[in-house]
């Protein structure tokens, strides 16, 4: 069973950083995609920045030039780095691999951001 272990969020004032981190448990070459994701209260999941595995990148619209994402194929960890926040990025951030075929969630950790 594939596990992801989420890290780094927490609370912080608006254009602070924060730097999340994803650890998984599966060998790197099987990984074709790795993601975040966030959800507020009432509203769906939606994608914050992905990255396949040939380092191609891509990023909503509200996060492009301030969250940067990066993997680590040797430790198999994904990262997102968050610059500028704002509080609209106030969210439960969701880690997501897919592997063989299959679609694979961490538990989520909050980001606070505070005007």
């Amino acid at each position: 069973q594939v596990q992801l272990v989420e890290s780094g969020g927490g609370l912080v004032q608006a254009g602070g950083s924060l730097r999340l981190s994803c650890a998984a448990s599966a060998t790197s070459n099987s990984i074709s995609f790795m993601g975040w994701y966030r959800q507020t209260p009432g509203k769906q999941r939606t994608l914050v920045a992905g990255i396949t595995s040939i380092g191609r990148t891509n990023y909503a619209d509200s996060v492009k030039g301030r969250f940067t994402i990066s993997r680590d194929n040797a430790k198999v960890t994904l990262y997102l780095q968050m610059d500028s926040l704002e509080p609209e990025d106030t969210a439960v951030y969701y880690c997501n691999m897919m592997t063989l075929g299959r679609s694979y969630w961490g538990q989520g950790t909050q980001v606070t951001v505070s005007s």
